[in-house]
């Protein structure tokens, strides 16, 4: 999946839906992109506000971590979120290291 694409996303604020297939309920998500990086285990990862979709959780809206090499059929939609959710806290933390890009 290019990283290109999914920072262009979140430096201008559109939603992105994918079909994610690292978990039991595979499928299409909708999600406001907040953060590339590298996880502990050296994946490159996507840290997004889920918003609609499949979902293994059934938690409804929140934040969600998305394995790269887990996602497919990317498209960047129209539609922008108003920014950053208040719980979001920008920088390196204890899932995303190595940012690439954020918020």
């Amino acid at each position: 999946m290019s990283v290109q694409i999914i920072c262009a996303a979140i430096a201008s604020k559109n939603l992105i839906q994918f079909n994610y297939t690292g978990d039991k309920a595979a499928g299409f998500r909708i999600v406001e992109p907040h953060q590339v990086g590298t996880t502990s285990t050296g994946k490159v990862a996507l840290s997004a506000w889920y918003r609609s979709g499949a979902s293994e959780s059934q938690q409804g809206p929140g934040f969600r971590l998305y394995i790269l090499g887990e996602i497919n059929t990317l498209t960047v939609l129209d539609e922008q979120f108003s920014g950053p959710r208040p719980s979001y806290k920008p920088g390196a933390n204890k899932i995303i290291r190595n940012v690439q890009c954020e918020l």
